[in-house]
């Protein structure tokens, strides 16, 4: 079978960037998505269209067919204020280079890089880490299958599904029948924690 729009593809692959390894999945935990559906850059998509299980691929992604260019415009510089905990700023958690969650003006969580910290302000990259980078990619199809109509609707690992509530591997108890209130008690794991109650 070929590689073509919802189809469920399983690649090793091994990203490099500026001359080093940056990403990789290996033959035993490849990595699986639904081609088609925007689950990764159209243009990696593009390059495997059309290839069956066995078949080897390279190629070269510019940052414009990757991540975007680096925009200075999504460079900031945040008051230290804005890092307290409990009204206290924990500048043992501010370290150059590392990536956090910031809630932006509408409320959605974006990914920010510290770029530089001072004693009244820290500059906050929210560009993606990739962006302006030369992705060279290479590796190998593992497989190619026909999605179910489960995985079509639901995606591979239940990320369709609807964004609400608890989020635990095995069910969790809500507090009222199709409300958040109360503690979320869950039955598993928790999966990027539990948003409502606790």
């Amino acid at each position: 079978m070929k590689v073509s729009k919802n189809s469920v593809v399983a690649i090793s692959y091994e990203l490099m960037v500026d001359g080093g390894l940056a990403d990789k999945a290996v033959a035993e935990k490849p990595l699986e998505y639904i081609h088609g559906t925007g689950m990764l850059l159209p243009r990696f998509e593009e390059e495997l269209e059309g290839k069956e299980q066995g078949d080897d691929f390279a190629f070269v992604l510019s940052p414009e067919e990757g991540y975007g260019v680096h925009n200075p415009e999504y460079v900031f510089d945040l008051p230290i204020e804005a890092f307290a905990i409990d009204g206290e700023v924990r500048r043992d958690l501010l370290q150059l280079g590392r990536t956090i969650p910031m809630l932006n003006s509408t409320g959605q969580v974006v990914q920010g890089t510290i770029r530089e910290i001072r004693e009244e302000a820290v500059t906050m990259d929210f560009n993606h880490p990739m962006a302006g980078k030369t992705l060279n990619f290479s590796g190998k199809v593992e497989s190619v299958r026909e999605a179910t109509e489960k995985e079509l609707t639901e995606g591979l690992h239940g990320e369709y599904l609807p964004q609400e509530g608890c989020h635990c591997k095995g069910g969790c108890h809500k507090g009222e029948e199709g409300g958040c209130e109360g503690d979320c008690k869950c039955e598993g794991e928790c999966e990027g924690g539990c948003n409502c109650g606790n």
